[in-house]
């Protein structure tokens, strides 16, 4: 603090001061007046604070590199370097940034103010100085910091909840697919026992069988392109090439189930659209979104499914990003499930070994740096999903 400056000192004794609820916070005093440092120190170690001290601003760099302390006091006006320059470095560096820095100066003016909250520090003290307005300056930063730290403890303990709930719900998905496909095979074997002399009963068995089994091997799959998502191959390939690919793919694997798949697809996508992804990927998004389209509209394999693809291209902060809408005039979304969608094993169907298509759909086109959301229809029944990447 500068020289000649002088600190106000309470009338009251402080010999029966209660203890503090901060306790052993350590706080950093910075002045190249010694008799300032003395009466700080006297004051905040009667209240439990841990005191530790710095002549100038090259010796406060050197404390923090040995101890982080909770809280800085620095002094603006000292040789050398002064309580600006120094809270600059600290700022600039990772390890340091985040310790709440107070300037104490004799500046009282507008403009010292602003420069000293400029450079980061969070609150100014202008001399002289009262010591109990002080301490309890202290006491609000390290009660902040104290509500900074529950948080961020907090929203560790939150993000790993939801990962234990997402193993968690992952696992017992699992489990509950593959019991219930395991128990469709086991049963059909034992009724292909019991009438091995009955052709036609042993066809339809080992035509279920197959399906349990391929249900099986999806699942593993599925399972297997989350845990291998992290580095993919990009080159550039056309959006409608995507599209169409995609599009042969849903109709070869439903063709015994949703005959009657109509495709609607939007003019504007020609040959001229590419994006810069990993091709293989971008049509297992596309197929899960046009799987969870046609299988809006019931479990009637005579019903006609129409699914419409719509492209918009949009500018956001200087890049251009391609959003390809997927609309459907199915259910909807069902209300009881709308907020857990992209959770693993959420489905509004109730056949056995379906629920992660959209779990994995979003976790790959994230992979690739774009998203997947999905809402309502504004003009009708039914659903749109959007799936976003930049281009």
């Amino acid at each position: 603090m500068e020289s000649g400056a002088s600190i106000m000192t309470s009338p009251k004794t402080e010999s029966n001061s209660p203890s503090s609820p901060f306790a052993g916070a350590k706080i950093l005093v910075v002045d190249d007046q010694p008799i300032n440092i003395r009466l700080l120190q006297r004051k905040l170690e009667r209240h439990d604070l841990k005191v530790l001290v710095a002549k100038d601003g090259r010796e406060c760099l050197e404390v923090v590199k040995e101890t982080i302390p909770d809280l800085i006091l620095l002094d603006v006006m000292m040789p050398e370097m002064d309580g600006i320059e120094t809270c600059q470095h600290l700022k600039t560096n990772p390890d340091t940034e985040s310790i709440p820095v107070i300037f104490v100066t004799a500046k009282s003016s507008k403009e010292g103010k602003i420069e000293g909250l400029g450079v980061g520090a969070i609150d100014y003290i202008t001399k002289p100085i009262d010591l109990d307005e002080t301490l309890a300056r202290v006491h609000t930063q390290l009660r902040f910091q104290q509500i900074y730290r529950e948080n961020i403890e907090l929203q560790e303990r939150l993000a790993e909840s939801r990962r234990s709930a997402s193993v968690g719900a992952i696992t017992q998905g699992i489990a509950h697919n593959l019991n219930n496909l395991l128990g469709v095979v086991v049963g059909y074997l034992d009724l292909m026992k019991t009438g091995m002399d009955n052709a036609p009963l042993i066809t339809r068995s080992v035509e279920s069988i197959d399906k349990s089994i391929n249900r099986v091997v999806d699942i593993v799959r599925q399972l297997s392109s989350l845990a291998h998502q992290e580095y993919v191959d990009l080159h550039k390939v056309q959006v409608n090439r995507l599209i169409m690919g995609a599009q042969r793919r849903l109709q070869d694997e439903q063709k015994n189930i949703w005959p009657e798949i109509t495709f609607e697809v939007d003019p504007a996508i020609d040959d001229s659209i590419f994006l810069n992804t990993n091709s293989e990927l971008f049509e297992t998004v596309l197929l899960a979104v046009f799987n969870n389209a046609a299988e809006s509209y019931g479990e009637d394999p005579a019903r006609d499914r129409k699914i419409s693809i719509e492209l918009e291209i949009v500018e956001i902060s200087e890049r251009k990003r391609l959003m390809l809408k997927i609309f459907d005039q199915g259910k909807g979304i069902n209300e009881s499930i709308r907020d857990t969608l992209f959770e693993p094993f959420v489905s509004s169907k109730t056949q056995v070994g379906c629920g992660m298509g959209l779990s994995v759909a979003r976790h790959t086109i994230r992979t690739l740096g774009g998203d997947l959301t999905l809402e309502s229809n504004e003009s009708g029944p039914g659903t749109c999903a959007c799936i976003q990447h930049d281009i």
